[in-house]
């Protein structure tokens, strides 16, 4: 299927300007959120009272969790979905999230609380004034991050000219995992990696699909409760792996 051509990270990726916090004035599209969790009973009330009223449909895609994330997601949201994946990894869990939305536009954010609910309009409007793939960034104008260090900083900065020297991709943000998609291109997207590298990979197999990209400007809170499971160290290198190995074998996904 052809589109009408618009800028993406094949050229300049577009900026969106952020909306206010209240329903998109043409709120057409449905929209779902995908939220994977393991364990984050202690930050779901905070997460889910930030999602607008206006939001369609919630996915809680949960990881096994041993604690009360099931039974406070169900007394916040009675109608929200659950899905239970088996498979651990962050990977495995959007894989899950984004097949069982039934929403148009898909948007997938995180449990930790580090990522604000009421900054979905922005998303809303970037896929509505053309956008397939829409990219939160912390370092786009108007973003920031109160969690991020100088060596992790140094490290997305890395990942980021990595794929545009390999791929051509021009993303401000390689790691944040903020992000949204139409429902007829999540397919492009592949997800065929279970762990913390699916953010970088996902912005790689939009990019080489064709996808028509925007990029929304996004501040990191720190997280609330709990520990984060990510190594700068060690995540990066699985990053930069996947990265190469991305390059090597290459990607015939079908293009838009």
């Amino acid at each position: 299927m052809k589109r009408t051509p618009m800028k993406t990270a094949t050229s300049e990726v577009v900026t969106q300007a952020p909306m206010p916090d209240s329903a998109p004035a043409s709120h057409g599209a449905t929209i779902s959120v995908i939220i994977p969790t393991l364990n984050e009973a202690g930050n779901l009330p905070y997460v889910l009272n930030t999602i607008p009223d206006w939001i369609d449909e919630i996915v809680i895609v949960d990881g096994r969790s041993t604690d009360d994330t099931e039974r406070i997601a169900r007394l916040l949201h009675p109608g929200v979905k659950v899905v239970h994946e088996l498979t651990p990894g962050k990977g495995a869990a959007l894989r899950a999230g984004l097949y069982a939305a039934s929403g148009e536009y898909l948007v997938a954010l995180d449990a930790d609380g580090s990522m604000d609910g009421a900054r979905l309009g922005d998303f809303y409007a970037a896929l509505a004034n053309g956008a397939d793939y829409v990219k939160g960034s912390r370092f786009a104008p108007g973003g920031g991050s109160a969690d991020i260090t100088r060596f992790r900083r140094f490290g997305d900065w890395g990942i980021c000219f990595l794929m545009r020297i390999l791929f051509g991709a021009r993303y401000s943000d390689a790691t944040y995992g903020y992000f949204a998609v139409r429902a007829d291109c999540r397919d492009h997207l592949g997800i065929d990696t279970n762990g913390f590298e699916v953010e970088t990979l996902i912005n790689i197999r939009a990019h080489r699909s064709g996808l028509r990209i925007a990029e929304v400007p996004c501040f990191e809170a720190n997280r609330i409760h709990g520990d984060s499971n990510l190594s700068a160290l060690h995540d990066g290198i699985r990053i930069a792996k996947c990265i190469v190995r991305e390059k090597v074998r290459g990607h015939r996904a079908a293009t838009v």
